[in-house]
């Protein structure tokens, strides 16, 4: 636990520290969020709130976790996968933040073409596993402990789906100042807790770095931001998320931990069907979030709320493993 702790106070600091260098970057190249007019209006006021804040936390999980490999260089081919594996979703978000940013391409990065890159990278990253890595196919259901053998054939399309299904929750999470960084610090600490208490110490080591780079870029993302994180920050959270939940044979326990985000997501969907059906709004806007601040929630309240929601059913998954 000390171990993990030390290398999560190092990312946090070394995360804090790059944000007084790139947020000033940031502003100077002008790379500003654009904000749905149909969206609440409160959030009209942070419209040219510099975006792309991700980079912070990419930037700060590359290095910290080179140093980790450097030092510690047993058993550690399972970090190194889940690390490029979550900074490869990164760089899918990255691309898409800046077309809308830079190229100023309001439509961003082709949605096919976008979901293709998440794609590739989850296909490799499950292959990498089960063949390089020779890990069984086989996913532990956490309430009865009791491990299901899946055919290799149905295995791979499904953690290939768990993965483009969290990244893409993650991504819908992230709408309010600190609601993505602060759900997705505490859902990653769970996963930590997991790992240490199933014996995979690194795999732990490597979720606390990337704790500590969320916390140090909460410091400049909790309302009002100074900086979003766009789709290259969530994007590698949900990476991150889901490449060590299936590392650890524990895919299923994101219905628990992440129900934040799943909530979001069926919130969505929800909303589309029902306004198909019957040409009205089942929620005031999606994802649920919105809903929330157009029913007269301040952002921080939804933070505080969705937070304590996380930690609770997070709390219930530690306990259930």
């Amino acid at each position: 636990m000390i171990t993990q702790i030390i290398w999560l106070i190092i990312s946090f600091l070394l995360t804090a520290i790059l944000g007084k260098i790139i947020i000033p970057i940031l502003k100077k190249l002008k790379v500003g969020q654009s904000e749905r007019l149909d969206g609440p209006r409160a959030h009209l006021k942070k419209q040219g709130t510099p975006t792309m804040g991700g980079i912070m936390m990419i930037i700060s999980i590359i290095i910290i976790t080179s140093l980790f490999c450097i030092i510690n260089r047993e058993n550690i081919m399972p970090v190194i996968a889940i690390a490029v594996a979550s900074i490869g979703f990164g760089i899918v978000g990255f691309i898409d933040d800046f077309k809308k940013v830079i190229l100023k391409n309001t439509e961003g990065l082709n949605p096919e073409l976008k979901m293709f890159g998440l794609l590739i990278i989850s296909v490799i990253y499950t292959m990498f596993l089960v063949k390089y890595l020779n890990i069984d196919t086989d996913i532990i259901i956490p309430f009865i402990h009791y491990n299901l053998s899946l055919p290799m054939w149905l295995y791979i399309p499904f953690t290939i789906l768990v993965m483009l299904a969290s990244t893409n929750a993650v991504n819908l999470t992230d709408g309010v100042d600190g609601l993505a960084g602060s759900v997705s610090a505490i859902m990653i600490t769970a996963i930590s807790i997991i790992a240490m208490k199933t014996g995979n110490s690194n795999i732990s080591s490597f979720g606390a770095i990337v704790v500590g780079s969320c916390a140090g870029f909460l410091i400049y993302n909790f309302y009002k931001a100074k900086v979003i994180m766009g789709d290259t920050g969530s994007l590698l959270l949900g990476g991150v998320i889901s490449s060590m939940a299936i590392y650890l044979k524990l895919p299923l326990i994101l219905i628990l931990i992440a129900i934040v985000p799943v909530i979001e997501t069926l919130s969505v969907i929800l909303q589309v069907i029902y306004f198909r059906k019957t040409g009205k709004r089942l929620f005031r806007m999606s994802p649920l979030h919105h809903h929330f601040e157009l029913s007269g929630w301040r952002e921080n309240k939804v933070v505080a709320v969705f937070s304590l929601v996380t930690f609770i059913s997070s709390t219930i998954a530690i306990l259930i493993v």
